[in-house]
């Protein structure tokens, strides 16, 4: 009887507003569909973008999307594609193909994974005046370039091929876990006032170093493994930094710490062609009093470098170091493999 009345009062407020009632809180709307071909309501990803409303998901269907994308001034909305190797995004005429942010318009709670998005005018990706950003499980062939960002999350994601830097934080806050970082000049630059911490990622072939840190910026490095670059990591300007439990092998040289910096060391596995700690200069300066009493000089026993498998091997001797089961960002083979 009451269901009966109710629905025949929501009858009588539609007919006198000539709206209809709104959604029952909690209510899922339909996703909304990009489709090169069609079968979807929208032809290009900015359409749908455009298109939505706080709490929608846009689903990319497979295909090679010649366009330029920018979310901003939207909030609580996920943009989810097929798979990194059945989206890409080409961009068209833009420096930048894919923007989170423009200014002076922000983007917030804003969800991206299952692409790649190629490089246009030597960028690929830009983050701008945002906050609460999460880039996963995708693909960024050039630089990801962020400024006045907050609350980033970029994680198992492939960034690499850029001609400068593969990840660039201006004045960011962000978190990068288990990412591969490949074949920049640079493989993460932090500057200005940023704070960024750096869990479980592989930087290999950066021409110089794979981590540097300038300016007023914080970092917190743990768990990476740096490997096959000019250089594991540089910390300069007066920025404050913790670098631990990370593997720093096969680079030309280590960490170099300038006097105005601050960087606590621990458990760090280092083995380079030169040397392991340098005081930044004009050449750099081998610095060995850098070395704490923790870190290791050893040979990490990775599984194949030529075939860029940086899993380390069962019989290594990075495991139960300290407080971490191994060092580096990717577990030892078992015995069994």
């Amino acid at each position: 009887m009451f269901q009966r009345v109710f629905m025949c009062l929501v009858i009588v407020v539609m007919a006198v507003t000539g709206a209809p009632a709104e959604e029952p809180a909690g209510a899922e709307r339909e996703p909304l569909v990009v489709a090169l071909d069609g079968s979807g309501q929208y032809r290009s990803i900015q359409e749908a973008v455009d298109a939505a409303k706080k709490g929608d998901t846009i689903l990319i269907r497979p295909g090679a999307y010649a366009e330029d994308v920018t979310i901003h001034s939207k909030e609580n909305v996920r943009l989810i594609g097929a798979g990194m190797d059945q989206v890409t995004i080409l961009g068209r005429e833009r420096v930048g193909v894919f923007h989170i942010g423009k200014w002076p318009y922000g983007a917030t709670n804003i969800e991206i994974s299952g692409i790649t998005v190629n490089e246009h005018g030597g960028h690929a990706m830009g983050m701008f005046n945002g906050r609460g950003i999460h880039f996963h499980h995708s693909r960024v062939k050039g630089m990801l370039f962020t400024q006045q960002v907050e609350d980033v999350r970029i994680e198992d994601c492939l960034i690499g091929g850029s001609e400068t830097t593969g990840i660039q934080f201006a004045n960011s806050q962000a978190v990068m876990r288990r990412n591969f970082i490949h074949d920049n000049d640079h493989g993460v630059s932090v500057a200005g006032k940023s704070t960024v911490r750096l869990e479980r990622n592989v930087i290999t072939r950066s021409l110089f170093e794979a981590v540097i840190v300038n300016d007023q910026s914080r970092a917190i490095l743990v768990g990476n493994t740096f490997v096959k670059n000019g250089g594991g990591a540089a910390f300069l300007g007066t920025s404050q930094n913790e670098a631990s439990g990370n593997i720093v092998s096969l680079n030309t040289y280590g960490f170099v710490v300038s006097a105005s910096s601050r960087v606590l060391l621990s458990y760090n596995a280092m083995q380079n062609s030169g040397s392991n700690y340098l005081r930044s200069g004009t050449p750099n300066q081998p610095a060995p009093e850098l070395k704490p009493d923790s870190d290791l000089t050893v040979d990490p026993r990775f599984v194949d470098t030529l075939r860029d498998d940086f899993r380390l091997r069962a019989d290594t001797s990075l495991v139960r170091i300290g407080e971490f089961p191994y060092l580096g960002a990717l577990p030892p083979l078992t015995e069994s493999h």
